[in-house]
């Protein structure tokens, strides 16, 4: 007698079949696809954004509004750099002595009243105001600032239990990672923003680290505020958005604060942060720069100018020279160079990889604390820059012209802007006011071509304008 399967065999054996041929069509299909895909069963089943009521609720708490007075102006005038200023407006009348004030936030870091904020939301002020969540309004007393990180200590007398805000590892952030903002943009106190960590050690011209960049949404008064993650740790000081228009345009910074937990023990004791420093001026190393030193890819540090008296001037070191490694960390970025430098201990010895005539050499040099502003007063940094930066002529006013203009002290104003120049570019206009370049402030030509000649060439500027009653940050460049 014949086998026989049975009817349910056959319908088993039928499907066997077409999934393999399914399988194997599927196969062919990826083999001729100009795409890859994940299989379905590695796809996600779907990613959720962290609930952040929580968090808010626990380090709200801790945020305060931060409220400052600054010397006497006349009316109309007086910027703090990066402060929302709200100077009062009495159109046709004649002038008179005001208070400019700025408003920013900070953040308690421990209960006897220690407050971490920007430099800039606090410099220069006569009277700083501290409001905390409940409401309770103190006079804030500055511990410590420094300019070069923008970080300033604060501190008031508790008059009750305060929430504070638990420094974490900034190390630790994943680009991709959540964040959370608290602080007073516009002055509207405690708002809470999220977003992620769109970027990891970004360069902003003039500061001594890398900064965190995010895309939660920061903009003035948001200044000196924290930035969390999602375990409820401080992991960046907010400071400094990229704007043409004075608003939030969705990239955002904040100092780690890893460094600025190195820097605290400093602040607190009221002593200025001194770091190590080696003496040149450094500029990019651009793909025919390196093509010269014979490099594959461009990286390292050019030596465009060494200071005299300078530890490197000391060390032998030579413009032209092309510093490839720092104590045998290989440099990529040239803005890698002063942040090593800046790391080391005074005093401390350290060896430069240098290449200069097609040979490498090692160079030993021992750091020291910076003197430029002894060596700027002797005229040691004067320079020359006949050519104008950025597209930018630029001329000193004096003290009457700079109160017509609303400010309390001489500084830069722009002249003339070259057509299609990276000032041009960049939205610059004649009249315009340059309050700071590179974080650094400006009261005068020397100090302006300084700061420029500081930032290296290649490299973006970041100025701070004032045009009419509003100062906002301008990035321009990067410049050739």
């Amino acid at each position: 007698m014949p086998f026989r399967q049975s009817r349910p065999a056959i319908l088993l054996i039928l499907a066997l079949s077409f999934a393999i041929v399914v399988a194997a069509e599927a196969v062919l299909e990826a083999a001729d696809r100009l795409w890859t895909e994940l299989p379905a069963s590695a796809r996600p089943t779907g990613v959720q954004a962290p609930d952040f009521a929580d968090l808010a609720a626990r380090l709200s708490p801790s945020v305060v509004n931060i409220a400052v007075e600054q010397k006497p102006v006349r009316a109309g005038g007086g910027s703090v750099p990066g402060l929302e200023v709200n100077p009062s407006d009495r159109f046709g009348s004649a002038p008179e002595e005001t208070h400019p004030r700025g408003v920013g936030s900070g953040f308690l870091i421990n209960k006897a009243g220690y407050i971490l904020t920007n430099d800039h939301v606090v410099a220069n002020a006569s009277k700083i105001n501290v409001t905390t969540n409940d409401g309770h309004r103190y006079r804030g007393q500055l511990i410590g600032r420094d300019p070069k990180t923008d970080v300033a200590l604060i501190k008031i007398s508790p008059r009750h239990p305060m929430a504070v805000a638990p420094l974490g590892d900034s190390q630790r952030v994943r680009v991709g990672s959540w964040v959370m903002a608290i602080g007073n943009p516009f002055g509207f106190d405690h708002t809470v923003t999220v977003g992620v960590v769109s970027a990891k050690g970004r360069f902003i011209p003039g500061n001594y680290d890398e900064f965190l960049q995010t895309d939660a949404p920061i903009n003035p008064g948001n200044s000196g505020g924290p930035l969390i993650d999602t375990r409820g740790e401080v992991v960046g000081v907010n400071s400094a958005i990229y704007t043409r228009t004075g608003s939030n345009t969705g990239i955002s910074f904040a100092i780690p604060i890893d460094m600025v937990k190195r820097e605290l023990p400093a602040l607190e004791t009221g002593h200025e942060v001194v770091r190590g420093w080696l003496g040149v001026y450094i500029e990019t190393v651009t793909p025919e720069i390196a093509a010269k030193y014979r490099l594959d890819i461009p990286h390292g540090a050019l030596v465009d100018e060494v200071i005299e008296g300078s530890p490197a001037m000391e060390a032998g070191l030579k413009k032209g020279d092309l510093v490839v490694a720092y104590d045998g960390r290989p440099i990529g970025d040239s803005q890698e160079l002063p942040l090593m430098v800046g790391a080391t201990s005074l005093g401390n010895d350290a060896t430069l990889t240098v290449i200069r005539n097609q040979a490498q050499r090692e160079v030993r040099v021992r750091i020291r604390g910076s003197h430029e502003p002894q060596l700027a007063s002797n005229g040691s940094l004067a320079t020359d820059l006949a050519a104008p930066p950025l597209g930018l002529s630029v001329q000193n006013f004096d003290l009457k012209l700079a109160r017509q203009l609303g400010l309390d002290k001489p500084g830069v104003r722009i002249d003339a802007v070259t057509p299609g120049s990276a000032g041009a570019q960049a939205g610059l206009h004649a009249n315009d006011v340059v309050v700071e370049v590179n974080r650094q402030p400006v009261t005068n030509l020397a100090d302006y071509q300084r700061a420029l000649k500081e930032g290296g060439m290649g490299k973006p500027v970041l100025l701070l304008v004032r045009r009419g009653k509003i100062a906002v940050f301008v990035p321009v460049g990067p410049r050739g």
